[in-house]
């Protein structure tokens, strides 16, 4: 084999080689994570939830909220409660499988003071709702601090993640949502009062393309039971 070509061939095997080792690591990053959110096999929390998004005019409204791994999802509230429910189960669900997507680290992050190991999760299966998922992974506690999920049925949705007594878990005291107005699903008690303001064509000029969710989380009851009676409507 000629030196020069010889040389384009370990240069491309290398970079092959570096290609799976890093896929391989963002899998293996991915993997603590999950492990550690499995270990909630069960919970229900109180939640406190404020929301920020145009023509709605909410006070801050409480909640229960009910989880069973690995779909099993409930709020309970005596008025009516915008939780977007992928940022409690839907980054559980995508790394169940890993053999349904590909990962890969695409660089770092610091937020806040803790640093942040990016990785984008592109899935294999079109059926999937989930088009691109993009984490922001603490490496030395294993767990999520910030996520993007674009998905079919509600947009793209950053979720930003705040841990306190429960992060043995995974679990969040505090969950800070920025959705896409014009695609994510507000229950329709809402929808009705938004399409029963008037607006005018200055006004829709001026509408933010993004809304906000806050939900903090207190009194979390981990692994105690929850019967699946509870979930059912």
């Amino acid at each position: 084999m000629r030196p020069i070509l010889k040389l384009v061939v370990i240069v491309l095997t290398l970079s092959y080689s570096s290609g799976l080792q890093a896929q391989r690591s963002a899998k293996q990053l991915l993997n603590a994570v999950y492990s550690k959110m499995i270990m909630a096999k069960d919970y229900s929390v109180q939640a406190n939830i404020k929301v920020d998004l145009p023509f709605v005019k909410m006070l801050p409204i409480d909640a229960k909220i009910y989880f069973k791994q690995k779909d099993k999802f409930k709020v309970e509230s005596k008025s009516i409660a915008i939780v977007p429910r992928q940022g409690f189960d839907q980054i559980t669900k995508m790394l169940t499988d890993t053999n349904s997507f590909d990962a890969l680290i695409s660089g770092t992050e610091l937020i806040k003071q803790d640093q942040a190991t990016i990785i984008n999760v592109i899935p294999l299966s079109d059926t999937s709702d989930l088009i691109l998922g993009k984490l922001w992974i603490d490496v030395k506690k294993n767990v999520v601090l910030k996520s993007q999920l674009t998905t079919k049925s509600n947009g793209t949705i950053l979720t930003e993640y705040i841990y306190g007594a429960q992060i043995n878990y995974g679990l969040p005291d505090q969950m800070i949502f920025t959705v896409e107005v014009k695609k994510f699903k507000i229950p329709k008690g809402v929808v009705a009062d938004i399409n029963n303001t008037k607006s005018t064509p200055e006004d829709k000029a001026k509408d933010p393309k993004k809304g906000k969710i806050y939900i903090k989380l207190t009194n979390y009851q981990v692994n105690k039971g929850i019967a699946d009676t509870v979930f059912k409507k």
